[in-house]
């Protein structure tokens, strides 16, 4: 038997609609609904206006990442680390499901951040996201950092934040060490993020896009889906269980 591939997966917001989180680019999305909600994911816009953090810290109380479970896509990528293959997954996600299907911590690269922590924009200072929520549920409706009194936000990144360094330059590493490469479930529009896919390339790993929609990194893919995630990803799954079986 062959020796396995190192596999490095790029997740995006269509991974997680199955588990009832709307993506944001979508046909159904957030923004494509309503695109004045794309200001509470602006870092300028959330600074400069109190209303903006209150209807933020509203839809964090309200998201259904709280009680999302991982779908059938998730648990299909946790098969394949339980099978033995070395994975790694880079994810835009912010919802842990990945983290919750069963993939280790340490083999998940979150390049947005979590929105289960809390980080004061002044000082730096942590706390969870469920205890800001706390605060805002006994009537705090923008909760300020009990250190310095600084502006809190979500520990993830929103758009005007610059991402970890340390964060991107181990996905660009992963990618440029895997074998294959799948980007499965989002747009490819939003970089540095999308151009992993051009890295994985460049370094001659096979890439397989997994999305509803085209992209602009599809000419650099060998295989393009088009079907729904929960059923196109359990599917290359269960190929690649058997091939090395």
């Amino acid at each position: 038997m062959s020796e396995k591939p190192l596999i490095t997966v790029l997740t995006g917001a269509g991974i997680s609609t199955d588990s009832g989180i709307p993506d944001f680019r979508g046909p159904n999305g957030v923004w494509t609904r309503d695109p004045a909600k794309e200001k509470l994911f602006t870092l300028q816009n959330y600074l400069a206006d109190e209303e903006v953090r209150k209807a933020s810290w509203l839809a964090r109380k309200d998201s259904p990442a709280w009680t999302a479970r991982p779908n059938a896509a998730h648990e299909a990528l946790a098969d394949l680390a339980r099978n033995g293959f070395p994975l790694r997954v880079v994810t835009q996600n912010i919802d842990g499901l990945h983290q919750k299907a069963g993939i280790a911590d340490r083999k998940v690269i979150e390049l947005h951040g979590t929105m289960f922590t809390v980080r004061c924009v002044e000082c730096g200072a942590r706390t969870t996201m469920r205890e800001a929520l706390d605060r805002v549920e006994e009537g705090e409706p923008d909760p300020s950092c009990t250190e310095c009194g600084g502006i809190l936000k979500s520990g993830t990144i929103m758009f005007g934040e610059m991402l970890d360094p340390d964060t991107i330059d181990r996905a660009a590493q992963v990618a440029a060490a895997c074998d294959l490469f799948w980007a499965v479930g989002t747009s490819l529009t939003v970089e540095p993020a999308a151009s992993l896919c051009a890295i994985a390339a460049q370094a001659g790993a096979r890439i397989t896009i997994v999305n509803a929609q085209a992209t602009p990194y599809d000419p650099l893919a060998s295989t393009i889906v088009r079907e729904p995630i929960g059923e196109a990803l359990p599917k290359l799954v269960q190929t690649l269980l058997q091939e090395y079986a």
